[in-house]
């Protein structure tokens, strides 16, 4: 909780407004304790939320620091996290880096500055304030959320090591980028990964809650009843696999950790490539594991593969 955007607020996993009193808020929290809690047949994710949520709000001092944006030194990991963008190289280390193509959350970050200019009438001190970002509308938080997801995903692929290549935000379509919520939304894929476990078309969500899988995609509360993630990146994937004549080993979508049952899903095949979805920390793993078998045949035919690719490719 709290950890992205487009998480659920204390208040509202406790089911009061803002505004509420003190005794008001102490009812809430136990009727919610009662409610989620695994002996009464609740569930034990949303009962630790409950948990979490009167931590960083059940006391006065919690409250108005909570309130006034500040992230209480107890829970500074997950209460109030940096959303600016990284302005350090850690993620490097001492190791080679791979080899990267294009902006990691680029397109979506200029994109939430826009929105955001539009919504406040103006150009904004602190854009990634967060009690500006929370009083946000729901579409301007997601695409803040979908920047830091892409982002944080890149972090991880560039440190698979100098055997990989990654290209982020890769246009598959021709014309002007729009949009989220306009008529045509912008078609790209987040991250193309190559290495000697495989080709990999890689999407990074932040839903703001779990995910499910319905018919082979995924579904949940935050998806509208005709979003077919899945089905869309396997037909981005598709669209790259035809211009550049490459074939994709896999097609994976990434979700924050716990945001599944389980941390990795095989959940069949689209268009021929298989689908996965996988929590953000099993992503450097999958990449390297691949499927379990090699799908080159040796060097020579990685950089065949790379240099169609490059050929090919174009950023969005």
């Amino acid at each position: 909780m709290l950890s992205s955007p487009v998480s659920a607020t204390p208040y509202e996993v406790l089911g009061v407004s803002p505004a509420a009193d003190t005794d008001e808020l102490r009812r809430a929290y136990r009727f919610k304790l009662r409610q989620t809690h695994p002996d009464t047949g609740g569930v034990a994710v949303d009962f630790h939320a409950v948990q979490h949520a009167w931590d960083l709000i059940g006391t006065p001092a919690g409250r108005a620091a909570y309130d006034s944006g500040a992230s209480p030194s107890r829970y500074a990991d997950t209460a109030v996290p940096t959303w600016a963008p990284s302005q350090g190289s850690s993620r490097r280390g001492t190791r080679p880096a791979s080899t990267e193509y294009g902006d990691a959350g680029l397109w979506q970050r200029e994109l939430y500055l826009d929105l955001l200019r539009e919504w406040t009438g103006g150009p904004v001190a602190a854009p990634y304030d967060p009690v500006l970002v929370r009083s946000a509308p729901p579409q301007l938080r997601a695409v803040l959320a979908r920047a830091i997801a892409e982002e944080a995903d890149g972090e991880a692929l560039a440190a698979l090591g100098i055997g990989y290549t990654v290209w982020h935000d890769v246009a598959t379509a021709t014309g002007a980028p729009s949009r989220p919520g306009g008529d045509v939304e912008l078609e790209k894929i987040d991250h193309i990964v190559l290495g000697a476990s495989g080709l990999f078309a890689v999407a990074s969500l932040d839903p703001g809650g779990p995910v499910r899988v319905r018919k082979g995609d995924l579904i949940g509360a935050m998806f509208s009843p005709d979003e077919r993630p899945m089905h869309r990146l396997a037909v981005q994937a598709k669209y790259i696999a035809k211009t550049c004549a490459v074939p994709f080993t896999a097609i994976v979508i990434v979700v924050p950790d716990y945001g599944s049952d389980e941390s990795v899903m095989l959940l069949g095949s689209m268009r021929g490539m298989p689908t996965l979805v996988a929590w953000r920390s099993r992503l450097p793993d999958l990449m390297r594991s691949g499927l379990g078998t090699l799908p080159f045949r040796g060097g020579a035919e990685v950089f065949d593969v790379r240099t169609r690719l490059r050929a090919g490719i174009r950023f969005a």
